[in-house]
């Protein structure tokens, strides 16, 4: 070991003691560790992220499904997302689906241990009337299956009453990433903003609603953004932090950009755990085509959660497939208490889909 290795050895092992005993992480700190670049130490910070997983969430994984119960149309610009109408991509579009086949959903999560499912819509947010008392017949009706856990992700929410309303009809869980930084947010959406998406998380909160709130890496942010948001997440109260690769999607603003190295992923993650030791950190969208053969190392990174089914319109690894990885690691897919056993009380997880699959050069979401 040179002498810059040794100090990033020491600096990793101080601050990974001072989380495993109940302190912080500096933002100052934080940052030194998402801007390592040797291999050994990446790797001296993902066994230090394993750990740390280890105390606050032992053997126990999270996992999460979606269903995608209105497709394409949307009126938003997202560059990432292969579903705005702002893009010409081969992304399918259909109306609110009907009853069944989200049951149908919710029986194949329940088959495959899956703790929730989440309704997701690709529309700009939720507003009162009928849409949303079909909604709110959607999770009740879940829930009367008794399969698994109704959650949502169904946009913004400017009125508490629509907030207050799916809270009565039995959702546990609403899924709203921040997707970003506040500072890199305009780079990638402009008909909402950041603030609109924390206005909507403190509506749910209000309503009693938990959280899962991530966001996308490898979109052109820097590793700065990428801290910050961990920050912000953890200021905003995050349940379950879902990190999302971006998967460019041929037709969108960001079909060119460059993807991420693997190994920069699994550091990423790592960072994240070290920031939010408490939380579920759920590896979502793009882990397939970005991680490819090191998608076992994000648990050593420290995700204790994972989205498993298809995404929105994007193919994942068969779900026996993640079964017998976690089976081979040692770790355990059946979850107590919901999914949040352990958790601070902040809020919590968020969809992921299982549905049948669109096309596998389309993009997550």
């Amino acid at each position: 070991m040179n002498g810059q290795q040794v100090d990033a050895h020491a600096n990793i092992a101080e601050v990974g003691r001072r989380v495993l005993d109940g302190g912080q992480i500096s933002r100052h700190e934080a940052l030194r560790l998402f801007e390592l670049e040797s291999t050994a130490d990446i790797l001296d910070l993902m066994a230090w992220a394993n750990r740390i997983r280890e105390h606050y969430k032992g053997n126990k994984i999270h996992l999460c499904s979606i269903v995608n119960v209105k497709a394409g149309g949307c009126s938003e610009n997202c560059s990432f997302c292969a579903q705005s109408a702002s893009h010409q991509t081969a992304s399918p579009r259909y109306g609110f689906v009907d009853v069944p086949p989200v049951l149908e959903a919710a029986d194949e999560a329940g088959r495959n241990g899956v703790t929730a499912v989440g309704m997701v819509a690709a529309w700009k947010g939720l507003q009162e009337g009928p849409i949303l008392d079909e909604v709110c017949n959607r999770i009740q009706e879940i829930a009367k299956s008794g399969k698994t856990r109704p959650d949502a992700s169904l946009g913004i929410i400017k009125n508490p009453k629509v907030a207050q309303r799916l809270k009565e009809a039995g959702l546990e869980c609403y899924g709203h990433n921040l997707e970003s930084s506040k500072r890199f947010f305009p780079n990638h959406c402009t008909t909402h903003s950041y603030e609109d998406r924390v206005e909507t998380i403190r509506h749910l909160k209000n309503a009693g609603i938990k959280i899962c709130s991530g966001g996308i890496i490898g979109m052109g942010e820097t590793r700065e953004d990428r801290c910050d948001l961990a920050f912000s997440l953890k200021e905003i109260g995050a349940n379950v932090v879902p990190i999302n690769i971006l998967n460019p999607i041929q037709g969108t603003p960001f079909e060119s950009v460059p993807s991420l190295a693997p190994m920069e992923i699994l550091k990423t993650i790592a960072c994240f755990r070290f920031i939010l030791p408490r939380q579920e950190i759920m590896i979502a969208g793009g882990r397939t085509v970005n991680l490819r053969d090191t998608q076992s190392m994000i648990f050593m990174a420290g995700a204790s959660a994972l989205m498993v089914g298809n995404y929105l319109t994007t193919l994942n690894q068969p779900v026996e497939k993640d079964l017998q990885m976690l089976k081979d690691l040692g770790l355990d897919p059946n979850w107590d208490d919901h999914g949040f056993a352990g958790q601070e009380e902040t809020n919590q997880p968020q969809p992921i889909e299982f549905r049948k699959p669109v096309a596998p050069e389309f993009a997550q979401s």
